[in-house]
């Protein structure tokens, strides 16, 4: 299977699969000399982690993680990185009796076309599980930028199902199961996930992330643009249907003096734009939102096809997330993550020389 690599500069490559014995990254590319210890790559790991709460799969994975190479003596080499995280939770029966039947909604049925069998346990390779690959491999570009740059992510449960949430208190996402940013919220949110829960179903949701302190010039006016870029790595995550930047699909309703961020010594007086103009990063906050289906996973029972393509009947059963978007958040920054990393290390190498007449106004 291709298409398990991920940057140009920095250059993740993930392995692995639900029910396999192991998921890993291979990240090449990280300059040499940072500290890193396994503890740094650890705390994103445990955000994204099952069975922390019962609002998610009861899949109990510790996600230790170990690195294997590419670091010596506490700091990075330069060579490549490589990281693995066990899987020891693994159930394969709760597969056995659908193995031979299609998940609507679920990419059984495309890998089976594609590849003509396919690793039911889990989903495989189509399962979230694997994105703890890339939320390890984020945690590195997390420290290098925060260290080098000041550069900090954060994201949101922006909505799940009806429910519009604010970012009220940005901390207040780590703080809770549903990583949202309005503690006023909790309550109505524990009964509607109980409410999912009861249904044997599943709903949908929404992710917001900014990363501020994104330094002017990233990106490229064409193909390479930062947003495009952005976009591309949001679409990469399992389950994500839609990628908005700034105010993304509100635009259509905006005349251009309402869009446009006016700037002024002292700042822009709007972003809008989500912090890229012309595929360029602006200096403000990158801003991206990220729509999530629903799980396909669920115990209403459903209408398929078994594999020699005769009518089924199927309910899933086992270990499965009402909303996967409640296990997104740490996914979504880890992407967003990368993106700037790989473009950091890219517009160093290209423009690290270039001195701008025009200062840098800050929001």
């Amino acid at each position: 299977m291709s298409g398990n690599t991920f940057g140009r500069s920095f250059c993740v490559t993930t392995f692995g699969e639900s029910h396999g014995p192991a998921i890993g990254a291979i990240v090449d590319g990280c300059p040499p000399g940072l500290a890193l210890a396994e503890e740094d790559i650890q705390a994103d790991l445990e955000a994204r982690r099952t069975g922390t709460s019962q609002h998610t799969s009861q899949r109990h994975e510790p996600d230790r993680v170990r690195i294997l190479s590419g670091v010596f003596e506490g700091r990075t080499t330069g060579t490549a990185i490589g990281l693995l995280v066990e899987n020891v939770d693994a159930r394969e029966r709760d597969y056995e009796k659908i193995k031979d039947r299609f998940r609507p909604g679920h990419a059984d049925y495309a890998y089976q076309q594609k590849y003509g069998f396919r690793d039911y346990r889990g989903g495989g390779r189509g399962s979230a599980r694997v994105t703890v690959a890339t939320v390890a491999a984020g945690a590195i570009a997390r420290k290098y930028l925060r260290e080098k740059l000041g550069l900090t992510v954060g994201g949101w449960l922006s909505q799940i199902g009806t429910h519009r949430l604010d970012c009220v208190d940005p901390a207040a996402a780590r703080s809770n199961p549903f990583f949202c940013a309005d503690p006023s919220r909790l309550a109505a949110l524990e009964d509607y996930l109980k409410q999912l829960r009861r249904d044997g179903d599943s709903v949908g949701a929404r992710v917001s992330v900014r990363a501020t302190h994104v330094p002017p010039g990233l990106g490229e006016p064409m193909f390479d643009r930062l947003d495009a870029d952005i976009a591309f790595a949001m679409m990469g995550i399992n389950a994500a249907k839609a990628v908005e930047i700034g105010d993304g699909v509100a635009v259509a309703g905006q005349r251009g003096s309402e869009h446009r961020d006016e700037l002024r010594p002292e700042g822009f007086l709007s972003n809008h734009s989500g912090g890229t103009l012309g595929g360029i990063s602006s200096g403000q906050d990158v801003i991206v939102h990220v729509s999530f289906k629903p799980a396909s996973s669920i115990q209403v029972p459903g209408r398929t096809i078994d594999v020699a393509g005769r009518p089924a009947e199927i309910v899933t059963t086992g270990r499965h997330d009402p909303c996967v978007g409640l296990r997104a958040v740490p996914i979504v920054e880890a992407m967003l993550l990368l993106v700037l990393m790989d473009h950091v290390l890219r517009h160093r190498a290209q423009c690290a020389e270039v001195t701008s007449p025009t200062p840098v106004i800050t929001d």
